[in-house]
């Protein structure tokens, strides 16, 4: 099993937009010393408490500042970029990586954002803006010139060469392309299932264990309509994690710091008016009331000693049937950086060798 990291990023409305980004930073150069496998970086734009419309800017300067880790959006959303520019700027992002980088997409869950854009996410125009835009990318990545694409929500020319020397020449590094990732939070969710039609790593969002389990369903339906076969080592699971010495200390830490108040203040409160909370609860049947800080840390988060938090991802591994990577959800810690950086240091070092031997399909291996 790797670890690896998933941040929308998080920060308090207060906290300066630099001021984010360092901490960003920050956190950054420490997961890829401490040996994650990846980090992941969100992009909103009308939501205060995640604040970072272009992850590509933090991406750019963390490559600079590590040496070892993957990064990559998580995810660009589709429908707010011309895919021809994209392409461009996400080719010359894996030069610089010099193949380091992770290419993450998404469709764009806030109705904000679809305001601000004059994008019909109601009608699902998100999703379908986004199946195209990445078509479009992958084509002009990889389909040799000329060619005209007259799509629904955008037309683009890969030129044949002009006046000798002009021509498309951005490529990325990677070839065919970068992973690609996809997140999916709604149960038997559409972006899930692309990524099983087309073999991309498939990313689920920090919902309940119970509720998740629809996600790899959604993987293996997509991948059925191709013929391919799902690997579940391909498949990151997004929690949100905290070790401390001992379970009353994390749970001090962790729902009396800043993932209790950006839960509370924020993240609970819009899930409700989404009508999401359902996505949170162990049982249908558990009132919406009852879906407090508390509830969640209780039920959802991998919260506690080494030993506990280790016993409870194993759990998860177990009842889910495997999977390959556990994504730290992040959160900005930046007013007591210790103790964040003593559970991310604490996962590496006492959580993950307590699960090394879980291989990513437990129900495919030998009794």
């Amino acid at each position: 099993m790797e670890f690896g990291y998933f941040t929308m990023p998080s920060h308090p409305p207060e906290r300066g937009l630099k001021a984010g980004h360092d901490w960003d930073l920050e956190v950054m150069r420490w997961l890829d010393d401490l040996g994650y496998s990846e980090a992941w970086v969100g992009e909103h734009h009308t939501a205060p408490w995640e604040p970072h419309p272009a992850p590509d800017l933090l991406i750019a300067q963390a490559l600079l500042q590590t040496k070892r880790i993957r990064l990559g959006p998580g995810g660009f959303l589709l429908p707010y970029h011309h895919p021809a520019e994209l392409a461009n700027r996400i080719a010359m992002l894996d030069h610089l990586s010099a193949g380091r980088l992770n290419f993450g997409v998404a469709a764009s869950g806030l109705p904000s954002d679809w305001a601000m854009f004059h994008v019909d996410g109601m009608s699902g125009a998100n999703r379908e803006m986004t199946r195209e835009a990445l078509d479009i990318i992958l084509r002009l990545w990889n389909d040799p010139p000329p060619f005209d694409i007259a799509g629904k929500y955008w037309q683009v020319t890969k030129p044949d060469t002009m006046f000798g020397s002009l021509k498309h020449h951005i490529r990325p590094l990677q070839r065919p392309h970068p992973p690609i990732g996809v997140a999916g939070l709604s149960k038997g969710s559409d972006t899930l299932k692309l990524a099983g039609e087309r073999g991309y790593l498939p990313m689920s969002l920090n919902l309940n264990p119970a509720y998740v389990a629809s996600h790899w369903e959604a993987v293996e339906i997509g991948a059925a309509r191709t013929g391919r076969t799902a690997n579940r080592a391909d498949w990151r699971l997004v929690r949100e994690v905290f070790v401390a010495d001992t379970d009353a200390e994390a749970w001090r830490r962790s729902v009396g710091g800043m993932m209790g108040r950006m839960m509370r203040e924020y993240f609970l409160p819009l899930l409700s008016n989404f009508g999401f909370l359902d996505y949170l609860k162990h049982d249908p049947d558990v009132p919406d009331s009852d879906v407090t800080v508390e509830y969640c840390a209780k039920h959802n988060w991998l919260i506690g000693s080494p030993e506990t938090v280790a016993e409870k991802i194993a759990a998860i591994h177990h009842d889910l049937g495997g999977f390959g990577s556990m994504l730290v959800f992040g959160f900005d810690y930046s007013e007591n950086p210790g103790v964040w950086h003593e559970s991310l240091t604490r996962i590496m070092r006492e959580v993950a060798p307590r699960l090394a031997h879980l291989p990513a399909s437990p129900m495919l291996q030998p009794a």
